[in-house]
């Protein structure tokens, strides 16, 4: 028994980080897993007539410690991982999958399930116990329990060989970033930079052991480059080793990797009675349907093209006038863009930057989160964290009873993917009479402190913080009695409305003179700053809806269809982004066998829901418009119908139920500027 399977003795049952070996993790999944086997036994073999408590209630609250193992195993192969946690998650996924298969297909159990939901309309359920049945039903429904035994046993190799694929999938992108970096010894080659990138480049090549500067892959040195860098010809090295991540042909290749899983994918949903992965994934969404997805891609399209081909235009023509360019390129694009962004708003990230030193844009999301939610955020240092960099702290709410453990993990390492991404060590829930709070933590890649500057975020990276808070107040507010329910576990196009709302309050003056000051002087920003970034807000906003468009499209393009014959990656790719293509095609660059969302993650069939929120989040925040940004009675609507109730009730009526209405899309439009 390894200290994984054991309570943890710890203040506020927090992980045991530093008492953690990376050899306890795969016996420690191996007697979880065991234990599990064992509780779902006990609900098979109970001689007793089946009923909602001891099956449905039992089955939910079963598997507790082997969800605990694998949430604190999964957060350090994301976020703190080495080779010997990658080939630990290579070998535990697949027995993660049999796993969750010798559930979904194991028949007594079914019979049990199946059962209660036939008699559900003779049982006296809450609303959330309805949704559980449901949802427990579909489960075994949706993944083979109908089968017969031969494409039962089909489902499990396939379920087996994915699990391992989308692995690879990521370790082959983490080698990708890590390999690669641009050695620059002239100070001329750095041009353009800002003094904080270019002594952050300088910084990286001493940790090296290197003299003059180092470029990598890592967004926060990738986008300053790409951004400011007047060497055209650097920056076109860097975007197209950026842009080939995983379509090399060496051993970090993804194209092989990319089809398989469409085609198991596809296989998964045809032997379950779907017409595409695509249809078996939108069934439990809010959009329903792959009709209705590509209806909604194609409906903004039209309205968001005219608009950027004419700022696409704009852009060439200032290029050229500028600096001669006759063809704008992908390398030119945020080039340019800062430029053209500079010469009409008078506003670039630089003038920004020391007004968001990263301690204060922590603090002012903890302000919002109190004027909204009665949240009180205090830094505590003797929990157990898995780095030094991971920032901790307990919620508490007004009446000091603890909400949550929070981590924050802001800076870029070896051992870390790229992005940023809200994650949990533990779910709430409630159990034998006791709310249990969640710990919930945020993932980013900032700028890191330099010897002399503090972090100083750009703005993008401000709205980005604020983005992972809103996922991470969604899990923290969470009340629900099911831990299955409960948080972030919502129709996957709902996820993104709690995060994305939360962006609004960066662009609004009231917000940032809580935060916004000078790092050496304290001065809050200045007025004509506020209004530069709400007057530039939707510059270039036609390009960026077509980009989000794109990548939304390439995702139905892989799971909206049969991809049986599609054997060429990027010519695929292509075609998919026809429609949506502005710059001219880079042959070296493919975007799919990067694409970490769909192939790794848990957006396949999915991606569009960041489009699907903002029509959400953009009618959600006009009625705080409405009533004021820290409106009590909004918040708590808001609180109440939509941050804790996770997924207890279909998401449309939750979000009725705060708004009053449905959502309108002609909110986002005129966020946009695309409609007045």
């Amino acid at each position: 028994m390894t200290i994984l399977n054991k309570p943890f003795d710890t203040q506020y049952n927090t992980a045991p980080f530093s008492k953690l070996e990376e050899g306890d993790f795969l016996p420690a999944f191996k007697i979880s897993i065991k234990k599990a086997k064992s509780e779902i036994d006990d609900i098979v073999n109970n001689k007793e007539l089946p009923t909602f408590q001891n099956t449905i209630e039992a089955l939910d609250y079963s598997g507790e410690e082997l969800d605990r193992i694998s949430s604190i195993f999964f957060n350090l192969n994301a976020s703190e991982t080495n080779e010997q946690i990658q080939k630990i998650a290579q070998e535990v996924s697949p027995l993660l999958s049999e796993f969750s298969n010798d559930i979904t297909l194991n028949e007594d159990l079914f019979k049990r399930v199946k059962s209660i939901y036939d008699s559900k309309s003779e049982l006296d359920l809450s609303t959330e116990q309805s949704t559980l049945l449901d949802k427990k039903y579909k489960s075994f429904a949706r993944n083979g329990a109908n089968l017969p035994e031969d494409k039962k046993e089909t489902l499990r190799a396939i379920d087996k060989e994915l699990s391992q694929l989308k692995l690879k999938f990521g370790e082959h992108i983490l080698a990708e970033t890590n390999a690669y970096e641009m050695h620059l010894t002239e100070e001329s080659a750095l041009d353009g930079l800002p003094e904080g990138a270019k002594e952050a480049a300088r910084q990286l090549a001493e940790s090296k052991n290197k003299e003059g500067w180092v470029i990598t892959l890592d967004y926060p040195s990738y986008i300053p480059f790409m951004t400011y860098a007047n060497n055209r010809e650097l920056r076109k090295q860097l975007s197209t080793v950026f842009g080939s991540k995983g379509f090399k042909d060496n051993e970090n290749d993804n194209k092989d990797i990319v089809l398989k899983i469409a085609n198991l994918r596809f296989q998964r949903a045809q032997l379950l009675g779907y017409k595409t992965h695509a249809h078996f994934v939108l069934e439990e969404r809010m959009a329903e349907t792959p009709e209705k997805v590509n209806n909604f891609l194609n409906e903004l399209l039209e309205k968001a093209k005219p608009a950027a081909m004419q700022e696409f235009e704009k852009l060439k023509g200032f290029a050229k006038d500028l600096d001669g360019i006759e063809e704008l390129q992908k390398w030119d694009s945020a080039y340019y863009s800062e430029k053209l962004k500079q010469k009409l708003f008078d506003l670039d990230d630089e003038q920004l930057k020391p007004y968001f030193q990263l301690e204060n844009v922590i603090n002012g999301a903890f302000t919002v989160a109190n004027k909204l939610f009665g949240l009180h955020f205090n830094k505590i240092d003797t929990i157990d964290k898995y780095h030094d960099d991971v920032m901790t702290y307990k919620v508490v709410d007004a009446e000091g009873e603890l909400v949550s453990i929070f981590y924050a993990d802001f800076f870029p390492r070896a051992g870390k993917r790229n992005g940023a991404w809200m994650t949990s060590f533990k779910p709430q829930m409630i159990k034998n009479g006791e709310n249990e709070r969640p710990h919930v933590s945020i993932v980013c890649n900032f700028t890191k402190p330099t010897k002399s500057k503090p972090s100083l975020l750009t703005f993008n990276e401000v709205t980005t913080l604020f983005h992972e808070f809103g996922h991470a107040l969604h899990g923290m507010l969470a009340n629900t009695t099911y831990p299955s329910l409960s948080g972030t576990s919502v129709f996957w196009d709902f996820v993104e409305l709690p995060s994305q709302i939360l962006e609004n309050w960066c662009y609004e003056e009231e917000t940032l003179k809580l935060f916004a000051k000078h790092y050496e002087t304290g001065e809050n920003i200045p007025m004509e700053l506020i209004e530069k970034i709400k007057a530039s807000a939707t510059f270039n906003e036609g390009m960026q809806t077509l980009r989000q468009l794109s990548f939304g499209m390439l995702d139905m393009a892989w799971h909206g269809v049969d991809p049986s014959d599609i054997n060429d990656v990027k010519s695929y790719e292509k075609e998919a982004f026809g429609a949506t293509q502005l710059y001219p095609d880079v042959p070296e660059n493919c975007m799919s066998t990067a694409f970490a969302h769909i192939f790794q993650g848990g957006y396949s069939s999915g991606y569009y829901s960041y489009k699907w929120a903002e029509v959400l989040d953009a009618d959600a925040f006009e009625y705080f418009k409405e009533e004021g940004i820290f409106n009590k009675t909004v918040a708590n609507k808001f609180k109440t119908y939509v941050l804790s109730q996770g997924g207890t009730e279909n998401p449309m009526t939750l979000y009725k139920k705060f708004r009053g209405q449905e959502p309108k899309p002609e909110a986002l439009l005129r966020r946009a500027g695309l409609i007045k």
